[in-house]
């Protein structure tokens, strides 16, 4: 098996790639970083050699020798690589360009803000508890759902766009779950809520999920 994923089961955007690469029906072996256990794992120098960020995920094709970093970034390449059996970056460029917004939104403005380094660092900084970083996970991801759910309200069928399953059907789920996991009032989002159930339907969506990975807690 040529492609390695080096994935944290919890972590949303090693979640994303995983969605992706079973959406495209690709063999991937999980290498497992643990980002906590160990002061982190991902601050190791044998990995620190191959994800200077020392971040996950880390896409690594032997067969092609690339090694590439950045969840969005890799889903692309994948997508350009692989356009078959579903194509999760739309051929038009308008189409194109609103489906990287709705990507970025969710990858780039909200994920990162309760990203554990993020958390890690409120904690350590300003002495925040649990409950203070839960809070401000759930206050920034609510925050950001809220336009989340006005864009989708003009675009959503079954998916995030119409009825094709897209590159921000991949971003959305994961961030679905960290909403969960801090407690934010999912009634509030109606077409969010909608869309994920539809998209767990779907097996590459099930198969990817943090509990069925092979490091899951």
């Amino acid at each position: 098996m040529s492609i390695k994923l080096f994935s944290y089961w919890r972590s949303s955007a090693s979640y994303r790639v995983r969605i992706a690469l079973n959406l495209k029906q690709l063999d991937y072996h999980i290498e497992p970083v643990h980002l906590v256990k160990e002061g982190g794992q991902q601050h190791s120098e044998a990995y620190g050699g191959i994800n200077p960020s020392h971040l996950v995920p880390t896409f690594f094709d032997e067969d092609e020798d690339v090694i590439l970093n950045q969840s969005l970034a890799i889903i692309e390449y994948v997508d350009e690589k692989h356009p078959q059996p579903v194509k999760l970056i739309p051929e038009h460029k308008l189409e194109r360009a609103r489906v990287r917004a709705l990507s970025y939104d969710l990858a780039c403005d909200i994920q990162p803000l309760a990203n554990l380094r993020v958390l890690q660092h409120i904690g350590n900084r300003f002495d925040a508890t649990q409950e203070d970083k839960a809070e401000w996970a759930k206050h920034w991801i609510t925050t950001g759902f809220k336009a989340v759910e006005k864009r989708l309200q003009n675009t959503a069928g079954d998916y995030c766009f119409g009825f094709d399953v897209t590159m921000a059907d991949v971003c959305l789920v994961p961030q679905y779950f960290n909403a969960k996991r801090f407690n934010v009032d999912l009634q509030a989002f109606p077409t969010i809520q909608r869309v994920c159930e539809n998209c767990q339907e779907l097996d590459a969506f099930i198969r990817a999920q943090p509990e069925n990975q092979p490091d899951a807690e």
